[in-house]
């Protein structure tokens, strides 16, 4: 489904945009037995910026987490309080649906320092 909004005298395409929350736009710490403990996750306001500046130009802001996919924890409601006090502007969460991996090789992708 194509979506559109119309700029000025241009037409700009709208996408849907899966972010990252872990490495991203918090930076994530682990607790003194080395298991990643998210309550002591920190954000990192000036990448939310650019992922807020996205959702207001109407793009379509997904973020995808792996927290608690090895675990099995359930950090869902956890992420959804820490990405709505950090200020994040966002569609949906999706959580323990992204699969852990070590490296993710698409031709879509961008680091956050690109945008």
């Amino acid at each position: 489904m194509e979506r559109a909004k119309k700029m000025g005298s241009e037409i700009i395409r709208m996408k849907i945009i899966y972010v990252d929350i872990d490495g991203t736009i918090c930076h994530s710490k682990t607790d003194k037995n080395g298991k990643w403990d998210y309550n002591l996750s920190e954000p990192r306001y000036d990448q939310i910026e650019k992922i807020n500046k996205l959702h207001s130009e109407g793009h379509e802001i997904v973020y995808w987490t792996a927290r608690g996919g090895t675990t099995g924890i359930d950090w869902g409601r956890h992420t959804k309080q820490q990405i709505d006090n950090w200020g994040c502007q966002y569609t949906r969460i999706e959580t323990q649906k992204k699969p852990h991996y070590d490296l993710f090789i698409c031709d879509k992708t961008k680091r956050i320092e690109e945008i």
